[in-house]
């Protein structure tokens, strides 16, 4: 029995399949101009075509055994079927179809996040990079942010956000000072209004005492708060001297003779002496001087 390949060579089986390729449309090429097509469905045959070519391309960058000049090879392929495809969309929204271009994918950088497409000439799409050519020498750069400088904030920046409350003006407003100062203000309008009512009672009385002619009376209520307070004043005057005369009793008492304002002369005369006897004279005079002393029993 013969083999597969001898039996493809057969004579019958060439005759089928050139029979076969004659019934075959011809395979049309996509037009190098966007311009050139006129039909909406053949544009967007097109674009799909576009895509497929651009998906197998990337499924083949991500290895990243392929070598350095491979990768940006295939990144530049990749790049150039993009801003084919751009062509292709624009002709699209020009024969009245949708609009592709609206909803087209973001680059991202290694860990995912989306980056601006560097583009410096400001047309067309950009140049993006894909894959493993996101890690080749002098790519991975362009991803890296920079550090962000800490810009050091001017007079008039500083001036600019102080506003009311930064001077309290607006503390009432937050509620926490009116709940600390409620119980403080309660107290002290108490108090007043006990005071009031006081001063009002003694001024009822002292009305009655000047209709009644208790002019003595009259006086002692009115002074009486007055009394008390220079009674406490008093007190604390004589709390006052006391401390004063305890202070004076713990005054420091020197245990030690002190030397008197002769014999203070006489030690500043013996100090100047002996300086001038140390500056003029040499050492064995003054042991010389020393020794003479003491044989004649001088004490000076």
């Amino acid at each position: 029995m013969a083999r597969n390949e001898e039996k493809a060579q057969s004579m019958l089986n060439r005759f089928i399949a050139l029979k076969a390729e004659e019934k075959k449309k011809p395979k049309e090429r996509r037009p190098y101009l966007a311009s050139e097509c006129r039909d909406l469905s053949e544009a967007d045959k097109w674009r799909q075509q576009i895509m497929r070519e651009i998906g197998r391309k990337v499924a083949e960058i991500q290895n990243e055994g392929l070598g350095e000049h491979r990768l940006r090879d295939l990144n530049d392929e990749i790049n150039k079927l993009i801003r084919e495809k751009s062509h292709w969309e624009r002709r699209i929204v020009e024969l009245g179809g949708p609009n592709y271009a609206r909803h087209a994918a973001k680059m991202t950088d290694l860990e995912g996040n989306i980056v601006d497409v560097p583009n410096p000439s400001g047309r067309g799409p950009g140049y993006r990079y894909f894959g493993a050519a996101k890690k080749l020498p002098g790519v991975r750069e362009l991803f890296e942010k920079p550090p962000e400088l800490r810009k050091r904030r001017t007079r008039y920046d500083i001036y600019k956000r102080i506003d009311a409350s930064y001077y309290g003006y607006r503390d009432d407003e937050d509620g926490v000072l009116e709940r600390v100062e409620g119980p403080a203000e309660a107290k002290m309008r108490a108090e007043a209004v006990e005071e009031w009512k006081r001063m009002e009672e003694i001024r009822l009385e002292a009305k009655k005492a000047v209709k009644s002619g208790e002019v003595v009376n009259v006086k002692e209520v009115l002074f009486e708060e007055e009394e008390d307070v220079v009674e406490e004043e008093r007190s604390r005057e004589r709390e006052r001297e006391e401390k004063e005369r305890k202070e004076k009793e713990r005054e420091f008492v020197v245990h030690v003779p002190l030397p008197d304002e002769k014999e203070i002369e006489r030690m500043i005369v013996e100090k100047k002496k002996m300086e001038l006897l140390s500056k003029y004279a040499s050492e064995e005079l003054l042991v010389e001087q020393t020794e003479a002393k003491e044989m004649l029993n001088i004490q000076r």
